[in-house]
């Protein structure tokens, strides 16, 4: 339970971080952003395993880049719904 918890808070500070980072407006709920923070800590710990300072610097980077895949996933259907 504590490991789920802790990804948990991790995700949401990463999460957190990487919209802070990201430049432009980002309307989307925390639950979105949680999710991204953990996806980008877990693609981060897949690109560099040795953790650390620069492991969490990597987790941010990777959630930068989920943010925009998913600022464009999210621009592309209001676009096709209009």
């Amino acid at each position: 339970m504590g490991h789920i918890l802790y990804t948990i808070i991790i995700g949401a500070v990463i999460g957190i971080l990487a919209r802070f980072f990201k430049p432009g407006a980002d309307p989307m709920g925390w639950i979105i952003t949680i999710i991204l923070g953990i996806a980008g800590a877990y693609i981060g710990s897949m690109l560099y395993a040795g953790g650390g300072v620069i492991g969490f610097i990597i987790s941010i980077v990777c959630a930068i880049v989920l943010l925009f895949i998913y600022e464009f996933i999210r621009g592309k259907m209001a676009s096709s719904n209009a």
